[in-house]
């Protein structure tokens, strides 16, 4: 796929469309959170389990091709977030997925055509990671409390550090923290390594920081926290 062709735009319109009419939606309860973020999350686990069971089944199960990237994380952690309402989860899957599956959709790294089974996968998944918790936070289902933002912060380090030891032990390269792709990728641009994962990690607070913007709570209010439900 061509980045930006009309397929693709016409991609990312259906993704960002759906996330603004479910949020507006939601936060105008004239639909019920519950069943919608029910339905969201049954999505994004059946469609990564179907995924699991196609991959493993052509390339077989080895250390390589774990499920331990970053989306990989925040796709089990918008699950969740959309199961449970816990407000630490819905924090590290709004600003890791977000700033992960959020690009992954704008600039998809794809190895197979459009409409392959890869490719649909892809954009299921990555677009079902933003719908999650685009409609979980903006349709102020579970609303970010102040300090989100850091803890989700100190959640990405702390995974980034278990997979660099993961990466260590096994030699494997996980959110390429051993090196970089071998394809052209934006770490070219930060340099050498470790450079880039310094200058990475500072613009991952940038970005994180640039998502606060629009849902940190206002001076003088104080944002709810829906109770967690299993």
């Amino acid at each position: 796929m061509r980045l930006f062709s009309p397929i693709h735009l016409a991609l990312i319109a259906i993704i960002a469309a759906a996330c603004i009419v479910l949020s507006l939606l939601c936060r105008w309860k004239y639909l019920p959170a519950r069943p919608v973020c029910l339905a969201i999350g049954w999505v994004v686990m059946i469609n990564e389990l179907i995924w699991w069971v196609f991959r493993y089944s052509h390339e077989g199960l080895h250390l390589w091709n774990l499920p331990l990237q970053l989306c990989d994380a925040t796709l089990w952690m918008s699950v969740l977030a959309c199961f449970t309402y816990a407000p630490l989860i819905v924090e590290f899957a709004y600003f890791g997925g977000l700033a992960g599956a959020g690009m992954a959709v704008i600039t998809p790294d794809l190895w197979s055509p459009w409409p392959s089974y890869p490719a649909i996968y892809f954009f299921i998944a990555h677009g079902g990671i933003v719908l999650a918790v685009c409609v979980l936070v903006f349709g102020r289902i579970v609303p970010l409390a102040a300090g989100a933002m850091w803890r989700a912060y100190r959640m990405l380090l702390g995974y980034a550090a278990a997979v660099g030891a993961i990466n260590a032990i096994a030699g494997t390269n996980f959110m390429y923290l051993r090196s970089k792709p071998q394809g052209a990728s934006l770490l070219d641009s930060l340099g050498p390594w470790p450079i880039y994962l310094i200058v990475g990690a500072a613009l991952a607070l940038l970005l994180f920081w640039l998502l606060w913007l629009p849902v940190r709570p206002q001076p003088g209010t104080q944002a709810s926290r829906p109770a967690s439900s299993l």
